[in-house]
């Protein structure tokens, strides 16, 4: 026998993985855990016998509830289910698969529509941070088709859009975890910045590479992904992050001069893989890079003037624009960040996982 557990199976932005009602799953957070490694298939590079898809954003799970804190309409917590490891890590945002939080939230009834489109506030608890999503609801159901576009999906979807609220200091201690916008670690030029994503970005030139390589370019350069993960542990401790061997943060970017019209070129490594396009706040996060004076990317970065800053954040295909508002008391204070994104409900049902993992609330598959 096997335990069945619903869950709707949903891409968010350019991720996609099962969501679950958080009362579906169990309540401790090792057995929890377990059950999440079973879902997706992990520890194994293939995931061949779960829902993941071997690799690291087709391997992501969404946990939702209704709110318990007050303003707030929905909390939900972020699972990044390492491919090969037997490692579940919440402590990270994820702001493609936050796309999809909402639309789950209508389809399994923990919201109701509010008309032509629906606003709610949700609360991401694996760090405290809260944005406003907009989704459209006709007739009272979730739209999914649409012309929106985003680059790393085919196609074209009903858009999403989110407002974040508070993201400066997400995991880290501030914004500039370091106290610097600047600093030097392993004899490279670096910003450690969090605005959303703990992030460490660095010019490729610095390491004899251009930042346009392809995703299997970089993939395949073991020296490069060997440097850099050195980079990344020793600029985790400066960040004050300690150890984070087994932590899928801080994110590494390197960053070159746009090439294709945008505001600066990247390529991001999540950590160990290079990403085929960019995260929504490790976007975020860069887009907040270009508009501090001092940061590595002055001299690269194509910032466009005025109070409302669109940042075209380009990556291996295509780009990412995000809206930043700057306060015009204080040109290095980012006070919104706005985006859009799109999301689609893939397949609905159970999930089956072995009855030996958990036997369900009540005691039997």
């Amino acid at each position: 026998m096997q335990t069945a557990i619903p869950c709707l199976f949903m891409r968010g932005g350019t991720s996609r993985g099962p969501f679950f009602r958080e009362s579906d799953l169990p309540a401790d957070v090792a057995t929890r855990d377990t059950v999440l490694l079973a879902a997706l298939g992990s520890p194994d590079r293939r995931q061949i016998d779960g829902l993941g898809g071997a690799n690291p954003l087709t391997s992501k799970v969404g946990i939702v509830r209704r709110a318990k804190e007050q303003g707030v309409d929905l909390e939900w917590q972020f699972a990044q289910v390492m491919v090969d490891q037997a490692i579940v890590d919440t402590t990270p945002n994820c702001g493609n698969m936050l796309a999809a939080v909402l639309p789950f939230a209508l389809e399994v009834g923990l919201v109701r529509p509010q008309g032509e489109t629906t606003t709610m506030r949700v609360l991401t608890l694996n760090t405290g941070m809260s944005c406003d999503i907009t989704v459209q609801t006709p007739g009272g159901r979730v739209e999914y088709e649409g012309r929106a576009r985003i680059d790393g999906v085919p196609g074209g979807a009903a858009p999403i859009t989110i407002n974040f609220l508070d993201t400066a200091g997400s995991v880290c201690s501030g914004l500039l975890p370091t106290g610097k916008v600047r600093d030097c670690v392993d004899g490279l030029e670096v910003t450690c910045i969090d605005n959303g994503m703990p992030l460490v970005m660095l010019r490729a030139s610095d390491v004899g590479r251009t930042g346009y390589e392809t995703v299997d370019q970089m993939n395949a350069d073991t020296e490069l992904k060997a440097r850099v993960e050195a980079l990344r542990l020793n600029a985790a401790v400066a960040m004050g992050l300690g150890d984070v061997s087994k932590k899928t943060y801080p994110k590494m970017c390197l960053i070159a001069p746009p090439k294709d019209g945008g505001s600066i070129a990247t390529r991001c490594f999540i950590p160990h893989v290079c990403h085929d396009a960019i995260g929504v706040l490790a976007a975020v996060t860069v887009g907040t890079a270009c508009v501090l004076d001092g940061s590595i990317t002055e001299g690269i970065a194509q910032v466009p003037p005025g109070e409302v800053k669109p940042i075209s954040v380009e990556h291996p295909t295509g780009e990412f624009t995000v809206e930043l508002g700057i306060d015009p008391a204080n040109p290095q204070n980012v006070t919104r960040a706005a985006l859009l994104r799109t999301a689609r409900l893939l397949m609905r049902g159970d999930v089956l996982i072995p009855s030996a993992v958990w036997r369900g609330h009540d005691g039997h598959p």
